[in-house]
């Protein structure tokens, strides 16, 4: 399938903006502009939103409605090294009131100035504290099941979270996954609209504190021995995306571990439609879909993912 109008669109926009390899390239710069841009930018009203210390870590707390008996960590994307909450904001506060369930957005630390394993055990730290009574300090019921969803690198984060936590979450919600450091599949040679392989290397490259952590399952969860742990597992691709098969291929290796796993390819989007609701329609649906997902989980008795440890 061709790409979609909109998609089109936003790749043309791209052509002749600079490249996070190229010599020079200022990385605060781009952050700084990130969050500039988010900076008075129409948002839905949430109804509490907070910022809390969980654990030593920045987070902020949305809960659009009543229910307390679950709450959803989000790990944002942007290549582990861009991105926060203040740029996440706008699009978890439209996720939160989809979901109808408090969302946790993390604001773990990025390299280059905290190289791997500083994320996950950041991400570690939240999971600890929430499961030694951090979800009561969130307003939230003492035996609240834990869900964890990321999109790009936030969904390397949060598979990586649910297998360091085996039995601690009732479900893992990835959105265009970023697993695989080789960068060995065909999509990066066949579907990269929009998102040049050479920039996946330079994250990585980023990301990775010695060459051995490349083959780490820690930071390369496809090598994890122990992919049949995960509670049931949501996979969401996009068409023209080079991220497109190695999160495709974990769906099948979760089906073949005998995980409960749908995976869904959204026809003719690129990476990071997710966030931009403003610029890619389709992120709404996607979100509803994820939603359903949550609601089919968490309405089943007895499920995993309860808080306390």
């Amino acid at each position: 399938m061709a790409l979609h109008p909109q998609a089109r669109a936003a790749v043309a926009a791209q052509v002749g903006a600079p490249q996070v390899f190229d010599p020079g390239y200022d990385i605060a710069a781009e952050r700084e502009a990130a969050r500039s841009a988010e900076r008075g930018r129409e948002r839905e009203h949430v109804r509490e939103v907070r910022d809390l210390d969980a654990g030593g870590v920045p987070c902020r707390l949305y809960v659009p409605g009543e229910r307390t008996d679950a709450l959803v960590l989000h790990l944002h994307g942007g290549g582990f090294v861009f991105n926060d909450i203040e740029v996440h904001d706008r699009a978890v506060r439209a996720f939160a009131n989809r979901l109808g369930v408090p969302v946790l957005s993390i604001d773990y630390r990025r390299p280059p100035e905290h190289r791997f394993p500083a994320a996950p055990d950041d991400v570690d730290a939240v999971v600890d504290w929430l499961r030694a009574g951090g979800l009561v300090g969130c307003g939230l019921a003492e035996e609240a099941r834990l869900l964890v969803h990321g999109d790009s690198a936030g969904g390397n984060l949060a598979l990586v979270a649910a297998l360091r936590h085996p039995g601690a979450f009732a479900a893992v919600l990835l959105i265009y996954p970023f697993l695989d450091p080789e960068q060995g599949f065909d999509s990066y040679r066949t579907a990269a609209d929009g998102f040049d392989p050479a920039e996946a290397t330079w994250y990585w490259q980023q990301y990775a504190a010695t060459p051995a952590d490349l083959s780490d399952p820690d930071l390369a969860p496809l090598r994890s021995p122990v992919l049949g742990t995960l509670p049931p597992t949501l996979v969401v691709t996009a068409e023209h995306d080079p991220l497109r098969d190695e999160g495709e291929h974990l769906v099948h290796l979760l089906a073949e571990a005998g995980v409960e796993v749908l995976g869904t390819r959204v026809l003719g989007q690129v990476h990071g439609f997710w966030r931009h609701h403003d610029v890619f329609p389709v992120a709404d649906p996607v979100q509803r879909q994820v939603a359903a997902f949550v609601g089919m989980v968490l309405e089943r008795p007895g499920v995993t993912g309860s808080g306390p440890a």
